[in-house]
């Protein structure tokens, strides 16, 4: 028998609800430590190095070789063996594309624009990722929840107004990386999912990282190589780019983990707890500017993503009722074919 706490609750319960906050925390901690690091490299007032498409390489490459050595040499982890020349010209690399691109121009926008205000944009994820899935005919136009997503862009308009240093270029680099990020997770579900393949954060950076690399080195080479010759004598700190590389890589093993030993809901969550702790480090210790504008207008947009991920995980649960209901039937079905059939027998 498991043994019972003083609420009633047994300890294997515990257990997992621990594990689970484990999880969350790593999670949360490399996420934020990743957004933070790139800020304080990138940010003219920080480290100053304005080099986004070459630190994006960095991590590109980094990933690449990792993820080489983890399937290659220590096989932590088997490739799926549906994975062929053609599904990876005709899926991986239209994924690559788009997420060399929301990378390129999502570290761009952290030159311009503060931590807090990025994260309030990003709040439009869910707004993009709907529009991109009714062009693509992979959501149904719905009135209910498109008011929704009206309401989360209201909120973020608001925030924008009140954002104390507000940049155009900032903000439209940071809306171009959603827009390309949203298009990249609706191609996931046409190009791959849709197909029967899944791929987890080692086997997704070990064939997307390397075109993402290849795919940056066109403008690497027209825009940034010409500046980095110019400043040949910044010598990079090797400390600060390694630890800002692996913490990279060691987020996307911690998404593999929250995923894999929670759920995506939980993740969702999670992200919204990491969010309002970005906005308040970059209000107290970086000292970014918030408006109490900055707070109505992502608070309103924070309550429009809330209702849309209860909205969707319901709309799960129905679909899980209904697939178990049809289960149901299709066993009772056999089991009265198998009755009928020892009837006839007899």
């Amino acid at each position: 028998m498991m043994k019972e706490s003083n609420g009633g609750v047994s300890d294997s319960v515990i257990r997992k609800v621990l594990i689970s906050y484990f999880y969350v925390a790593i999670w949360i901690f490399l996420s934020f430590s990743v957004i933070v690091y790139n800020k304080y490299i990138l940010d003219p007032k920080m480290y100053n190095w304005p080099f986004p498409i070459s630190l994006t390489i960095i991590h590109m490459a980094f990933c690449s070789f990792l993820a080489f050595i983890a399937i290659h040499v220590f096989r932590f982890i088997e490739l799926p063996s549906s994975m062929n020349g053609d599904l990876y010209v005709s899926s991986v690399l239209p994924i690559g594309a788009l997420y060399s691109l929301s990378l390129w121009f999502s570290n761009s926008a952290y030159m311009y624009l503060s931590v807090s205000f990025i994260q309030m944009l990003k709040a439009l994820m869910p707004v993009a990722v709907y529009s991109i899935g009714i062009m693509f005919k992979k959501e149904t136009f719905n009135s209910s929840t498109m008011l929704n997503m009206l309401s989360i862009s209201f909120g973020v308009a608001i925030a924008a107004y009140g954002e104390a240093r507000f940049n155009v270029t900032g903000v439209s680099l940071q809306l171009a990386a959603v827009a390309f990020e949203a298009t990249r997770l609706v191609l996931i579900q046409i190009l791959l999912t849709s197909k029967g393949i899944s791929l987890n954060p080692i086997t997704s950076l070990y064939y997307v990282a390397p075109c993402c690399l290849a795919f940056l080195i066109v403008p690497w080479w027209f825009v940034e190589l010409p500046r980095l010759r110019s400043a040949a004598s910044f010598q990079p700190d090797l400390v600060i780019f390694g630890t800002n590389s692996i913490c990279a890589f060691a987020l996307n093993l911690a998404v593999f983990l929250l995923v894999g030993k929670t759920s995506a809901l939980t993740m969702n969550v999670a992200g919204v707890v990491k969010d309002w702790l970005l906005i308040a480090f970059s209000w107290s210790v970086i000292r970014d500017t918030i408006t109490p504008l900055n707070l109505i207008g992502y608070g309103i947009a924070f309550l429009g993503v809330a209702f849309y991920n209860h909205a969707k995980l319901q709309a799960l649960k129905v679909k899980e009722m209904q697939k178990k209901a049809q289960q149901q039937d299709e066993e009772s079905g056999a089991l009265l074919d198998g009755d009928k059939k020892s009837d006839n027998q007899v």
